[in-house]
């Protein structure tokens, strides 16, 4: 079998990119042939032109990865569903309960909105979402499969794009296959934030929520470390009246946290694995945008929880997303998202009895091998086949 996947892939720094890249190399280790016509193109009119010069019917069927606020795989399968219908399209969705969210291009006069000051651009986005929800629907409608990361996601997706119940399958997140490795002796307490850190991550509310639990219990304070992890997107951490990680700095000292926490910044991927198991639980306090809620529901998960499973490592997350789904197992604790407090009480449970690391560890341990990338790419092979076998 012969597929075309279309996703952002490395060295982009995303977590889409990192999960596609996976799933490509799996696939090929399963004996799937696996061609990329857009890798490493970003301009739009210059991905149509690829799509018009490449011969599709070379390929069997297409996969896109769809979300992070892209518009290329997106618009690539619109073409395709108007100039290939009879080529099977299926895509993995990461952002559900939509596809994309807001248009390419908006039309006059909301043109004219998205050079005025904030929030005109924001409001011209939330005019035309009936016509972008209607793209949205009219594409899902001609796919063969949309895949979603979570049941919940799933199911969001599926009652917002009216779609039917077989037009949609969850696969989880695939892992990598981690060597297990004990976890460091429970004192120090060591606690990990690991992804891309800029805005919405939820990272202050970390900061402030470990202030009020060892304010509240001082005794604690040489007993537990937190490190800041991951990558730092120029475009997306840096601006040029507010630089993000001066600002994390900033609030890190004013809460007089800067005996104990540490820095690892712009991760190399080969680090990730001695980095996260060499702490005890992973903390994810992100936040759902609230902009994004007058669109609709975000109901994905994370690449960091995905991390966590394969290290054998708990986690302490927000209820965003669908991320209550995902430490169901056991595999950690979930709190109201936003709520300082709240996040403080489960540091203070976990600073107080910190075997619960020790069970958490074992039951993402077991979902990590579970979900390691060989099992998944089966699975995604298996979906494959079943749709290339379906009548048009």
């Amino acid at each position: 079998m012969r597929i075309a996947l279309l996703a952002p892939l490395p060295p982009e720094q995303t977590g889409i990119a990192d999960y596609a890249a996976h799933l490509c190399n799996a696939l090929r280790a399963l004996g799937l042939e696996v061609v990329t016509p857009l890798q490493g193109c970003q301009d739009l009119a210059e991905q149509l032109r690829r799509l018009h010069a490449f011969d599709w019917r070379s390929v069997d069927l297409v996969h896109a990865e769809l979300g992070g606020g892209r518009f290329g795989e997106f618009q690539a399968l619109e073409y395709l569903r108007q100039a290939q219908p009879q080529l099977p399209l299926t895509a993995t969705v990461h952002d559900p309960e939509r596809l994309i969210w807001r248009r390419t291009k908006l039309f006059f006069p909301l043109t004219l909105l998205e050079r005025l000051p904030h929030p005109l651009p924001q409001a011209a986005a939330l005019l035309a979402d009936p016509l972008t929800l209607h793209e949205e629907r009219r594409l899902a409608k001609g796919m063969r499969r949309l895949i979603t990361l979570t049941r919940l996601g799933g199911d969001c997706l599926r009652q917002r794009m009216n779609l039917r119940p077989e037009q949609v399958a969850v696969i989880a997140h695939g892992n990598l296959p981690i060597a297990a490795q004990a976890l460091p002796p429970l004192a120090p307490l060591r606690l990990l934030y690991f992804g891309f850190i800029y805005r919405g991550k939820g990272i202050e509310d970390l900061l402030q929520a470990l202030a009020r639990s060892l304010a509240a219990h001082p005794q604690c304070r040489a007993q537990v470390r937190l490190t800041l992890a991951g990558g730092t997107a120029p475009e997306m951490t840096f601006d040029p009246a507010d630089n993000y990680l001066d600002g994390l700095r900033r609030q890190i000292h004013t809460l007089q946290l800067s005996d104990i926490v540490d820095w690892q910044l712009n991760l190399p991927s080969n680090d990730i694995p001695h980095t996260i198991q060499a702490h005890h639980v992973m903390v994810l306090p992100y936040r759902e945008s609230k902009k994004l809620g007058f669109l609709g529901q975000m109901r994905g998960t994370s690449g960091a929880l995905s991390w966590a499973n394969a290290c054998g490592r708990g986690v302490i997350t927000s209820n965003a997303r669908a991320f209550a789904e995902e430490v169901a197992a056991g595999n950690g604790v979930t709190y109201q998202q936003g709520d300082i407090d709240s996040l403080s009480e489960a540091l203070n449970r976990l600073m107080l009895d910190p075997q619960q690391a020790r069970q958490w560890a074992g039951h993402a341990a077991e979902i990590g091998r579970q979900r390691q990338w060989d099992n998944t790419a089966q699975r995604f092979a298996e979906l494959f086949r079943d749709v290339c076998k379906e009548p048009l």
